[in-house]
């Protein structure tokens, strides 16, 4: 009695599932109307600076955005105008230059292997309270005598991919690497004055070699300077090697290059820096409005908070000083993803003191090449006395005392509640009355 039914209703089910089908939803319908309309036109890529190029694009944003006369001399100021064939090198399809403040922080002593003395940093950010907090860490840090800082390690890596027949071909590759250690250090050095190939290591994957080649840069964060060496030690191993790759990748990934991964955590990446600083109790309750008992207590908290998260690293705010320090001083400002990655540590001392640390494994900066040159980057690498050769590894030194000056303010601020309060004042304009308190 119940099968006949069922097997009326098939047909029918399978009539309305077609129409379905050939039915479009009307969503789908503009969607595919939509693709089938005239684009906008297309912006040409060139690296031209010239009035001419930037006008033709300036014509295309007026006529299909909302962009006016107004915006266009807003970033093409006259500045701007006077300086513009200066960027040839640094961007494509240019339109003009964005303005972004700078605050200061400073002084912040070091005591470091490379860095020392009273320097001024300068921070470039939108964000309010930023440059507050960290000026307020590194007056603590000054007043405590300064910090402490060490570059641990510097080298940079590109990871190219072989993939081959079989394992067998692979065992045979690595092999061969093995001992084309110096053969593969001239090539690279062909390619740069500077750059120097310093360990080859190798991951194997079944049919698949990934070769981690990591360099030293010199004073450059060098990120160019081992791609174009690592294409050359490519293009060799084609040539020379006696298993010929399938396929070749001059990177596959595994570099960490841009993104946080925990290889730049445990091995680093660009220069390893630590910095530490004992802080008397006394201090830490004028400047932080807090104790080292309750700062200890906090970072307990944050480190649960930390692990359950699934967290790289354990930090505060690493990335809040150095994406402003990257965008004033010319730095590649999308390294912050790996260049943000470190430990804190904040622990009561027996005296009851304050004993801070942070260690950043994985930062890629430099203070020649990329953007450090142009005339506003190098005007606050000079004021950081940073700019040009032989200062790399003192500027790396001192983004360690930074984050550490950031990492003291913002934990005190929480574990005392004047995080949300420094908030509401400063980015807010709003003043303190007893129901905000």
């Amino acid at each position: 009695m119940n099968e006949q039914p069922h097997k009326d209703r098939m047909p029918q089910l399978a009539l309305s599932a077609r129409r379905h089908e050939t039915a479009p939803h009307p969503e789908a319908k503009q969607a595919l109307s939509d693709a089938r309309a005239p684009t906008a036109p297309r912006i040409r890529s060139s690296c031209r600076t010239s009035v001419p190029s930037v006008e033709s694009r300036w014509a295309v944003l007026r006529q299909h955005t909302d962009a006016t006369d107004a915006d266009q001399r807003a970033l093409m100021d006259p500045r701007t105008i006077e300086t513009m064939s200066t960027y040839a090198r640094n961007i494509e399809i240019f339109i003009g230059t964005v303005a972004v403040p700078v605050g200061i922080c400073g002084p912040l002593r070091v005591n470091g292997k490379y860095a020392q003395g009273d320097y001024f940093l300068p921070l470039a950010t939108t964000e309010a309270a930023l440059v507050a907090s960290y000026a307020r860490g590194a007056s603590l840090l000054t007043r405590s005598g300064g910090c402490r800082t060490t570059l641990l390690d510097e080298r940079i890596g590109r990871a190219p991919a072989f993939v081959f027949d079989n394992i067998r071909e692979v065992e045979a590759f690595v092999a061969w690497v093995k001992g084309q250690h110096n053969a593969l250090g001239r090539v690279a050095r062909s390619t740069t004055r500077y750059g120097r190939l310093v360990k080859i290591a190798s991951v194997v994957n079944g049919n698949h070699v990934i070769l981690l080649l990591e360099y030293k840069t010199g004073d450059a964060a060098g990120q160019n300077m081992i791609t174009i060496a690592t294409e050359a030690i490519c293009d060799f191993i084609c040539e020379q090697s006696p298993i010929t790759p399938k396929t070749v990748l001059i990177e596959c990934n595994y570099s960490g290059d841009k993104k946080a991964s925990a290889r730049s955590l445990i091995g680093g990446r660009g220069r390893r820096v630590t910095a530490e600083a004992v802080i008397a109790r006394d201090l830490v309750r004028q400047f932080l409005k807090a104790t080292p008992t309750q700062i200890a207590a906090f970072w307990r908290d944050a480190v649960l908070g930390s692990i359950m998260s699934g967290s790289v690293g354990l930090q505060g705010q690493f990335a809040n000083g150095l994406a402003a320090l990257f965008l004033a001083t010319g730095q590649d400002v999308a390294c912050v993803a790996e260049s943000a990655l470190g430990i804190t540590r904040l622990e009561e001392t027996e005296r009851g003191d304050l004993y801070a640390a942070v260690t950043l494994p994985s930062l890629v900066v430099g203070t020649v090449g990329g953007g450090t040159g142009l005339r506003t980057q190098a005007a606050c690498l000079r004021i950081a006395n940073s700019f040009g050769p032989g200062n790399a590894r003192a500027f790396a030194e001192l983004c360690g005392a930074l984050c550490l000056a950031g990492e003291l303010s913002l934990t005190a601020a929480i574990a005392a509640d004047q995080f949300a309060r420094a908030h509401r004042r400063r980015a807010r304009g709003q003043r303190e009355t007893p129901a905000s308190r």
